[in-house]
């Protein structure tokens, strides 16, 4: 019996989980009270961008990394994993309902010493900060993705890399969205700037939900 495009989805998706560094089990039980206690714990990197992430700092080498969107904490742990000594990750969470759940997680982890949390729109204060990144991870508001980059932009270096994530956006991004879906058409917006931007050199990866990768000419 031929397998459905479904079944063989889910296949892979296994398979690749076997054949790739495990995500520890801190971060397994982060994952699991992120999607018993919090809605939409979907919205967590999960096991293979976490492990992505951690494999992109190794290569990067970044001595400070911004996050925009902490949600439960599983990325800014996964980014702060592959950190040298030194390296920090400052990441902002806009929604303060989420600290009493995060907080704990990311000052107990392996790495809370290179993890600074903030609660605060970081797209107005993360500048006041005086600190040029060499990375920066949009996983925000999806409605001010354009706001952030261009904030991002501004205190990222030269040569230095944006991520940002959500970008295919289960697929919406084929349709013509509702004037009152600002979602999708935050994200259409933000991948219809970037496209055309001379400022970056840039890729989508089809990982999950779309992981757009962007590198600062310079």
């Amino acid at each position: 019996m031929k397998q459905s495009q479904v079944d063989i989805n889910r296949g892979l998706d296994e398979y690749i989980l076997a054949h790739i560094d495990p995500e520890g089990d801190y971060l397994y039980r982060l994952w699991r009270a992120t999607n018993i206690h919090l809605l939409h714990g979907r919205m967590a990197s999960g096991h293979l961008q976490g492990r992505l992430l951690k494999m992109l700092v190794r290569m990067v080498r970044p001595s400070n990394i911004l996050e925009i969107g902490t949600f439960s904490g599983y990325s800014a742990i996964c980014l702060a994993e592959g950190l040298d000594e030194g390296g920090m990750v400052y990441t902002y969470e806009i929604d303060d309902e989420l600290e009493d759940f995060t907080r704990p997680w990311i000052e107990g982890s392996a790495v809370a010493d290179k993890i600074r949390f903030i609660i605060g729109d970081a797209i107005k204060e993360a500048p006041k900060l005086g600190v040029e990144f060499d990375m920066v991870f949009i996983d925000g508001d999806k409605r001010t993705y354009v706001e952030a980059y261009e904030m991002a932009l501004s205190v990222l270096r030269p040569g230095g890399f944006i991520l940002a994530d959500n970008t295919l956006w289960d697929g919406h991004v084929l349709e013509t969205p509702r004037q009152t879906d600002r979602q999708t058409i935050g994200i259409e917006t933000f991948n219809d700037l970037i496209a055309t931007d001379g400022r970056v050199e840039k890729l989508i990866l089809p990982l999950r939900d779309g992981l757009t990768m962007a590198m600062k000419k310079r």
